[in-house]
């Protein structure tokens, strides 16, 4: 028994060792986010919970605060879609965002990066707080634009994880960089989808 306690402190202790686990699990992710399957958001719980630990050692201080956003976020996006289909009979349908939306997102976007800014700045040690808040409020939007299956998500996402892969690539998380740099193809693919998908819902008249 104490040898499986101590090989698992020192799994969970090295966190280049997570880090290749996490960046598996997130190709799982990002293959379910491209079928637009529900069990994205169960994969979303898990990648975050690993990856608590690798920015928490790497002192990227708002990754580490957004993964608990993820798990969460991960919670209601699997509610949602699931009361949904309960309650429809029919999967949440792939739209685009109501532009009366673009306004609004881009006052909370200020407002979230400024705040976060200010909180890596002044109250941790974190030498990359500019980026590292830049990022993650990026992703804060682009997480709720997924749990509402807009199209636009992925527009979110590719400048995310393009301003991400460069800051992980800085702070020596090779494996994740990769990833990112690799979730900016498939953002640009899953695009490229779910708009297909959005046009021919619409030419059966199931869309406006």
């Amino acid at each position: 028994m104490t040898d499986i306690i101590n090989t698992l402190h020192s799994f969970f202790t090295d966190y280049q060792k997570l880090e290749i686990l996490g960046a598996v699990v997130g190709l799982i992710y990002i293959y379910q986010e491209y079928k637009a399957s529900i069990w994205l958001w169960v994969t979303g719980i898990v990648m975050p919970a690993i990856y608590l630990f690798v920015y928490y050692e790497a002192q990227l201080y708002a990754d580490f605060g957004m993964q608990i956003y993820y798990i969460i976020a991960g919670i209601y996006g699997f509610l949602y879609w699931k009361l949904f289909r309960k309650e429809t009979k029919e999967e949440l349908p792939i739209t685009h965002m109501p532009r009366r939306y673009l306004l609004p997102i881009i006052v909370v976007f200020a407002a979230l990066w400024f705040a976060l800014y200010e909180v890596l700045a002044h109250f941790t040690n974190s030498n990359v707080p500019l980026y590292d808040s830049f990022g993650n409020t990026v992703s804060i939007v682009g997480l709720w634009a997924l749990s509402k299956k807009y199209i636009e998500q992925w527009l979110f996402w590719m400048v995310a994880d393009i301003e991400l892969a460069a800051l992980y690539a800085y702070k020596e998380i090779p494996f994740t960089a990769g990833l990112y740099a690799l979730y900016v193809v498939l953002a640009v693919v899953g695009y490229q989808k779910w708009r297909a998908e959005y046009l021919r819902n619409k030419a059966k008249g199931g869309l406006v």
